[in-house]
């Protein structure tokens, strides 16, 4: 493994330990290129390694593809934190601080969708606080395409639907 790719996997290892939620692809993307550290293929390639060597978990939805640090990461980062400079983790720091609202919200929403044994699809909803589902929400529609505009729906009205049901219920 060369410098640079170790490097690479240290700073993602080090995201991932910084927050407690998962962060998607385009989250951890966002801070790498914007920062100018890689590009994309290599960036990808980097998470690919992380992912089957069993440092970061994979969780993939229709739309979305969430990373979870796994013991064996935040292990490896335990050892090898002090090759991350003092200024890359404060750059890091101050990323997950200024956008740490935006990022969580982000990664609680989630909705994917299935085709279910009747041949309609169920679209499963969630609002994610603390590893606890707020609300939980399984729909069945007839067609992929109304399965596909709900999962995007959800994303976007998931707090006006939750406090009407919070208000009628209550």
């Amino acid at each position: 493994m060369t410098e640079a790719f170790k490097l690479y996997k240290l700073i993602i290892l080090y995201m991932l330990n910084r927050v407690d939620f998962p962060l998607t692809n385009s989250q951890i993307s966002e801070f790498i290129l914007e920062e100018g550290y890689t590009n994309y293929f290599k960036l990808q390639q980097t998470i690919a390694e992380l992912t089957e060597s069993g440092f970061i978990r994979e969780e993939s939805t229709h739309s979305r593809t969430f990373y979870h640090l796994t013991e064996e990461g935040a292990e490896t980062l335990h050892f090898f934190k002090n090759d991350i400079s003092a200024a890359i983790q404060k750059d890091i720091d101050t990323f997950l601080n200024q956008k740490k609202y935006e990022l969580k919200n982000e990664v609680s929403v989630k909705s994917d969708y299935y085709r279910n044994t009747s041949g309609e699809y169920s679209v499963h909803c969630q609002v994610i606080e603390h590893e606890t589902p707020l609300i939980e929400l399984t729909l069945t529609v007839p067609s992929e395409t109304e399965a596909q505009k709900l999962s995007n729906s959800w994303r976007r009205k998931n707090q006006e639907i939750y406090a009407m049901l919070m208000s009628r219920l209550l």
